[in-house]
């Protein structure tokens, strides 16, 4: 069994943007998650951003950045719009969040829908084809255990 951590953030996405900061200030109005830390290059690149939304993080650096963990990653744009991860975030009101990232342009690439094992969810893309899906359905929730 692994130690528990001070709190229940023990995964956390990263993502890298054309735009990074383009992107930050998207996923604030779409998704609602609010910046705790951008840090920039001197020349202006985001070298590193967390976005909180509740309690689940998402870290945002630059395509431009490069790090020893840059070519260990691609963007959707490399892969003919597909990921090879994409990120489930619970939402207390799916049906609200689905039009709100409507309105703010992610392409809904699965409409929101009651699934048979519990929970509404939906599936999208953001503003530059990164895969997220929003719902209700919480595993933490659930005795799924075997």
């Amino acid at each position: 069994m692994e130690p528990q951590t001070s709190n229940s953030r023990q995964i956390v996405p990263c993502l890298r943007y054309r735009d990074a900061e383009k992107a930050i200030d998207w996923l604030r109005e779409a998704f609602g998650f609010t910046a705790q830390m951008i840090h920039k290059t001197d020349d202006g690149l985001i070298a590193h951003a967390q976005l909180l939304r509740g309690n689940a993080m998402v870290m945002i650096a630059s395509c431009e950045f490069q790090s020893a963990f840059s070519p260990l990653t691609c963007h959707p744009d490399e892969t003919g719009g597909r990921g090879t991860q994409s990120s489930y975030v619970i939402v207390n009101d799916p049906e609200a969040h689905y039009k709100r990232a409507q309105e703010a342009g992610a392409k809904i690439l699965i409409p929101l829908k009651e699934e048979d094992y519990g929970g509404a969810v939906y599936t999208c893309a953001d503003l530059e084809g990164h895969v997220w899906s929003f719902g209700s359905y919480d595993p933490f929730q659930e005795d799924l255990y075997l």
